[in-house]
């Protein structure tokens, strides 16, 4: 019985069984603080836009309000106001119990994973929560894809903590939380599964560890989500098709205009952001009611900002909208996410360049459709695209964004110009980026150091690196202590080998071994090599690994290490230094990232 039990142990059916329960778990969680969430913004909406400022904003189709309207009339003095008092009460939620919980979310739970190992404060999901409600629910223009990453990924990290796993289970328990909540929130699972794994780079790359277990987390909290707030995806649209070859032309334009509005967006967001918290002298808690009354002020002539603004996409979608309000939207949410967010504001910027992308890709659409109506028949595929198109360029995710796109419009036949279009907007928006907290590669992540540390050194051997032709003078056990003071006078060697009169290793000593008794005259003639040699000499051989060598040198904290043949542990080959190793590894290292360079490098 107990070998079956511990056979059972360290089976891959238990390891597997295991984190099974943990990611549903993840799931649950994350799940669970979106149905929270996506109620308080809901209500959020209705109390201060609806009930006090008469203003009721319009909903995706397949994400109706959860309030009934009331029959306000619309107060303007009102609305300008509410922004400001919901940035006021957010800032001072955050300034007094978590300033961690400012800004887009996503950047934090990226630093987390990065450079915390997946640690998250168990206060960050709670005070984010409400920060961010007050924050979007009353009219701040956000996303609240940033608020549900760091509240989901704050619940995986508890999850972690409380069930005391290493410091890599950790941080994909964290990253399945961030997933999961991206996937229930806008009802798409595989997209919070890829989001999850290809946000944390800059380059185009995937977190393969995370993959799986978001997968599993990101579709128990869709399944949660929607059976609270029901099934189907966030926006209604025809299962529009990619029939026209010519259409590539306007697509491609649309990419170049996508380029042109996230230059204009990631530099006005962060040129703001950093001159408004850094120069402007206010205190924390005041500078998002002075964004939110900014944002206010932008809603007054342009409600359409305010909030989420999803609803004005699934307008644009049926028809309703004009290519000049498209552009003006389009900029107004630049602006207005800009001062509710880089203020300090609780939100997300995944959102508005959802609603950004696709203002843009509407209003070329129409353009397009105005002078061409048999090559573009409809703006609607445009708007779609655009939307893909801008979340791939300013937040490197570009196999993200044709997914998510997809799956929250229920619209598979466009992926060919949205692989298209997505890849240009990337390619050609490399220098401009919303999130901070990527890192360039695996390489360039604390997170991994360790492991690229192993996966270089796993594949070196002492021979490679081992220089035989090198000559170290080595010492024969009747020399006297004072010829070898007389020898160590003409020699800047350290470590000094002993062999016996048949030349095989007996020993070795170093000049600190001997330090204290280097100018004791009368040792001279008394003492022999033999005598202040180490017996137990630590030795590597030319097979041996790096990983193993350098064990050697930290054990007595020694810079050099006598080489012996493979098959004669007392023949003598030479030394090898730490400082040898150390200088090839950084040069392993640096190949692999020149090569990893090159192979990314754009061709054009």
């Amino acid at each position: 019985m107990t070998n079956i039990r511990s056979i059972y142990l360290k089976s891959p059916a238990r390891r597997a069984g295991r984190w099974l329960m943990l990611c549903i778990a993840v799931g649950l969680m994350a799940g669970t603080g979106a149905v929270i969430f996506h109620f308080l913004c809901n209500w959020g909406h209705f109390f201060f836009l609806d009930w006090l400022a008469g203003y009721r904003p319009s909903h995706p189709a397949g994400d109706p309000s959860l309030f009934h309207h009331t029959h306000h009339e619309l107060r303007k003095w009102v609305l300008w106001i509410v922004p400001a008092l919901g940035g006021l009460l957010s800032g001072f939620l955050v300034a007094k119990f978590c300033p961690e919980a400012q800004g887009h979310g996503t950047d934090s739970a990226i630093e987390a994973y990065h450079k915390h190992n997946g640690l998250i404060s168990p206060k960050v999901p709670l005070v984010k929560t409400f920060a961010s409600f007050l924050t979007l629910g009353s009219g701040g223009s956000g996303g609240s894809e940033g608020p549900i990453c760091q509240i989901g990924a704050g619940l995986g990290s508890i999850l972690a903590q409380i069930v005391k796993v290493p410091p890599r289970e950790m941080r994909i328990l964290m990253a399945a939380g961030l997933g999961a909540g991206i996937g229930s929130i806008f009802r798409a699972p595989l997209t919070g599964a890829l989001f999850a794994s290809e946000i944390l780079y800059r380059d185009p790359e995937f977190e393969a560890d995370v993959i799986i277990p978001t997968a599993i987390a990101s579709t128990t909290a869709y399944s949660l989500f929607c059976s609270v707030y029901g099934w189907g995806s966030m926006f209604k649209a025809e299962d529009y098709k990619f029939t026209n070859a010519l259409a590539l032309g306007p697509y491609t334009v649309l990419a170049l205009c996508l380029v042109a509005g996230i230059f204009i967006f990631v530099k006005f967001f962060w040129g703001f952001h950093d001159y408004f918290q850094q120069h402007v002298k206010l205190p924390i808690w005041l500078k998002p009611a002075i964004g939110g009354l900014a944002t206010g002020t932008i809603g007054i002539f342009l409600p359409q900002v305010l909030g989420f603004s999803y609803g004005f996409v699934q307008d644009g979608l049926f028809g309703k909208v004009s290519m000049g309000l498209f552009a003006a939207v389009a900029l107004g949410k630049i602006l207005a996410t800009t001062f509710s967010i880089g203020s300090g504001g609780s939100g997300g910027v995944f959102g508005p360049s959802v609603v950004i992308g696709g203002s843009i890709g509407g209003a070329v659409g129409m353009f397009f459709h105005n002078i061409m109506p048999g090559i573009v028949p409809s703006a609607a595929p445009f708007i779609i695209v655009g939307m893909a198109g801008f979340l791939a360029g300013n937040s490197n995710i570009p196999i993200t964004a044709v997914i998510v796109v997809s799956e929250i419009t229920s619209s598979y036949h466009l992926l060919l110009p949205s692989m298209m279009v997505c890849s240009l907007s990337y390619f050609l928006s490399r220098n401009w980026n919303l999130y901070r907290a990527q890192v360039k590669s695996k390489i360039d992540s604390p997170a991994h150091k360790g492991d690229f540390f192993n996966d270089i050194l796993e594949g070196i051997h002492v021979k490679d690196i081992f220089n035989p032709n090198r000559v170290f003078a080595v010492i024969p056990e009747d020399m006297t202590f004072a010829q070898f003071c007389k020898f160590f006078s003409a020699t800047d060697q350290h470590y000094f080998p002993v062999v016996d009169s048949h030349g095989r290793l007996s020993g070795i000593f170093s000049i600190n071994d001997i330090r204290h008794c280097l100018f004791n005259e009368e040792l001279g003639p008394l003492v022999i090599a033999k005598d202040i040699a180490r017996k137990d000499v630590i030795t590597t051989r030319p097979s041996e690994d790096i990983n193993t060598l350098l064990k050697k040198f930290t054990i007595r904290n020694i810079d050099r290490i006598p080489v012996v043949a493979d098959d004669d542990p007392t023949k003598f080959l030479g030394m090898i230094s730490r400082r040898e190793v150390i200088d090839f590894y950084n040069k392993s290292l640096n190949q692999l990232k020149d090569s990893q360079k090159e192979h990314l490098e754009i061709p054009f």
